[in-house]
């Protein structure tokens, strides 16, 4: 179907979409509780998150695990109401004490469940592709710089709201993690499988 960069623009393509919100809202639960002066940690984050993906993917692409996609579809939202409601009770931790073998730990587990709900589109645009790393390799690609590019955006929302309201990293973190509550909950309605 496509070379390796087709697959880098449709993993870009892929989480920006606004219409598949639920990866960026996971992606914003996920960095709320950081500022800039954490990007490092932030950036590992999201590697974990793509190698995840990037495993999930392959395992579904080979055939070696096949997931109920009712299922994935409804663990998707959970991951985000989870991750919410962490950053709500750790809210006051600064991010320098957050036990991030802990938030690596969960971002893996995390990725797995958004990868094997990646796994059916995937394997559509591979429908007829004989050669499966060159695309998965491309795929995990874009997802990465998506990936990077709303983390950078929530990192400046971060940075602008504290400076506008010369409020405390706290109060932001508890904010968006509402926001992204509220957002979720129908979400976990609307894909009950059972």
């Amino acid at each position: 179907m496509g070379g390796f960069w087709f697959y880098v623009q449709m993993g870009l393509e892929h989480v920006l979409d606004l219409n598949a919100y639920d990866h960026i809202l996971f992606l914003a639960a996920l960095a709320v509780p950081f500022t800039f002066a954490n990007w490092k940690k932030v950036l590992v984050l999201a590697t974990i998150f793509t190698i995840a993906h990037c495993i999930s993917l392959a395992l579904s692409v080979y055939g070696i695990v096949e997931v109920d996609v009712g299922v994935i579809e409804f663990l998707i939202p959970v991951t985000i109401f989870f991750t919410a409601i962490h950053n709500l009770f750790h809210f006051n931790k600064p991010a320098e004490t957050r036990n991030m073998v802990l938030y690596s730990v969960a971002t893996a587990f995390f990725g797995l469940i958004h990868g094997f709900g990646f796994s059916n589109y995937f394997k559509m645009l591979m429908a007829g592709e004989e050669e499966k790393i060159s695309p998965l390799l491309g795929f995990a690609a874009g997802i990465e710089l998506s990936q990077i590019l709303i983390l950078v955006a929530v990192l400046c929302a971060n940075y602008i709201f504290r400076s506008l309201f010369v409020e405390k990293q706290s109060l932001f973190t508890q904010l968006m993690s509402i926001i992204i509550l509220c957002i979720t909950i129908p979400m976990l309605f609307n894909t009950f499988p059972w």
